[in-house]
């Protein structure tokens, strides 16, 4: 009883912070460049990225090749990661742009669709991901942020969580190649 207790609380005092910490994506309004998605995933893009889990410790290294295309409104973004341990993944997302800076996305790995709303020099997106760890799928929640530092290159920092508690992030640099 006392062990049922402790991990309430534990998960209620988890829950609790993590509402109060939430940043705003119009706090972004004014910061430059401006983002526009379809400008800045158009082409190819190289990313660089890490896996770190709940204590800081990097898991896993990554990198990115991705292959963007638009149509009007609706873009594709095909992704090719190749991981520190060898492993490979392909994601292809199917962007739709909306009215007043919103987006969504959808790709296979993707539960339902993701939203996303671009202020500024920086996007939100929120999205479940059916993330397979070993031999088993687990769904988890993103709340991904991406910050355009440059016209070439962007951060991204997504934080990851299942139930409201925090697994860990995923931090990524983009760099759009010159167009040849």
């Amino acid at each position: 009883m006392k062990r049922r207790l402790l991990l309430g609380a534990a998960a209620a005092s988890t829950l609790a912070l993590g509402g109060c910490a939430s940043q705003q994506i119009d706090g972004y309004a004014s910061e430059q460049p401006t983002l526009d998605l379809r400008s800045y995933f158009n082409g190819t893009l190289d990313a660089y990225g890490i896996f770190t889990d709940r204590s800081g410790q990097v898991v896993k290294r990554f990198t990115v090749l991705m292959q963007c295309s638009w149509s009007g409104d609706d873009g594709v973004l095909d992704e090719a990661f190749s991981y520190s341990d060898g492993s490979t993944q392909r994601r292809v997302w199917r962007l739709k742009k909306l009215p007043d800076g919103h987006y969504t996305g959808q790709a296979d790995d993707v539960v339902g669709t993701a939203l996303g709303t671009s202020r500024g020099n920086a996007l939100n997106w929120r999205y479940t991901l059916a993330l397979p760890v070993d031999g088993r799928v687990f769904e988890v929640q993103f709340d991904d942020w991406m910050y355009l530092m440059t016209p070439t290159v962007m951060l991204n920092k997504a934080r990851m969580s299942k139930f409201g508690v925090y697994l860990g992030e995923v931090t990524l640099s983009f760099t759009r190649r010159a167009a040849s």
